[in-house]
């Protein structure tokens, strides 16, 4: 296995002991630290893989995210009881943990090299971009020919998910036009 291989594996062990950490404990605070730290170890995916700008966008997301989760958890009020853990639910999560992790080793290990083309007779994407950009988009502009013509439904995505994530923590953090418990809508005949 070549280097960029075994880091993944790490970054991978390392996101599903985050994710099993934040399904067992009992402080809500620490669980969505957890969660944090695998979407930011997504992001660390993303770079490695050579993708920046899923990267940033995982970033921007897992933020956004992280400001909702602590907002809604820190204004709750506690109303949880303690619940018996079911040793048979948390013996057959660990099997198929287990599972997965000797899936992804095995499909890892038989993937080509990272960067190189899956068959001989086949160039990586980027020297087909450079011989074929100008003519196929017009732009002389390589990135700009393949963030908005090879790659152009891809980047409106990443777009549409910053949207809708900046979109969501304003309504989650917004104070205008909230009501609190007891108070009474001005102008309803109710008062």
């Amino acid at each position: 296995m070549d280097f960029v291989t075994i880091e993944l594996l790490i970054l991978l062990l390392f996101m599903i002991a985050g994710s099993l950490v934040a399904v067992e404990v009992r402080d809500l605070l620490s669980s969505i630290i957890c969660l944090g730290a695998v979407g930011f170890g997504l992001a660390l995916v993303d770079l490695f893989l050579g993708a920046p700008d899923l990267a940033i966008v995982q970033v921007v997301v897992e933020i956004v995210a992280l400001v909702i989760m602590l907002r809604v958890v820190l204004t709750r009020e506690d109303k949880t009881h303690e619940t018996p853990k079911d040793t048979l639910t948390v013996g057959a999560t660990a099997v198929v943990l287990g599972g997965l992790v000797a899936t992804a080793i095995f499909v890892m290990a038989s993937m080509a090299p990272f960067g190189a083309p899956l068959f001989a007779s086949q160039e990586t994407p980027s020297v087909a971009y450079l011989k074929e950009g100008l003519a196929g988009t017009g732009a002389s502009n390589f990135v700009t020919a393949i963030i908005l013509d090879y790659r152009g439904y891809d980047t409106l995505g990443e777009a549409t998910v910053i949207f809708v994530s900046i979109i969501g923590a304003y309504a989650v953090l917004r104070k205008v036009g909230r009501l609190r418990p007891g108070q009474v809508e001005e102008g309803n005949g109710h008062e």
